[in-house]
């Protein structure tokens, strides 16, 4: 892997991180599991957009931070809805964890598949 798509991989992760962890709302947190509803939109819109900010420093064309930011929306969105809406809720299950883990992962392997697409 070229040191531009490393630093582009971090970048992603960071962003993920933040906009997940620290940035999301209650709101946005309690109705992702609604189909649609505003929250649960604005969330994975942030997350596209996040990542639209990052490559656009990094690719040539806007058009491709343009659509690798869609890709992302679009796949952050049925994630978080899929976990919201069939994972488990409590967080003293270990199955939980699992589930928050498996979620975590999929949102990761979206950005490799960004880098390798670019």
């Amino acid at each position: 892997m070229s040191t531009l798509l490393f630093v582009v991989l971090l970048l992603l992760l960071v962003k993920h991180w933040y906009i997940d962890f620290v940035n999301q709302t209650t709101a946005e947190v309690v109705n992702k599991g609604v189909y649609g509803s505003f929250d649960g939109l604005m969330h994975s819109i942030k997350q596209g957009v996040g990542t639209a900010v990052v490559l656009v420093c990094f690719v040539s064309s806007p058009i491709v931070a343009v659509l690798a930011a869609l890709f992302d929306f679009v796949v952050h969105y049925h994630v978080d809805w899929i976990k919201s809406n069939y994972g488990c809720k409590d967080m003293t299950n270990k199955t939980f964890w699992s589930h928050l883990g498996f979620d975590q992962l999929l949102h990761q392997m979206t950005y490799v598949v960004i880098c390798f697409l670019l």
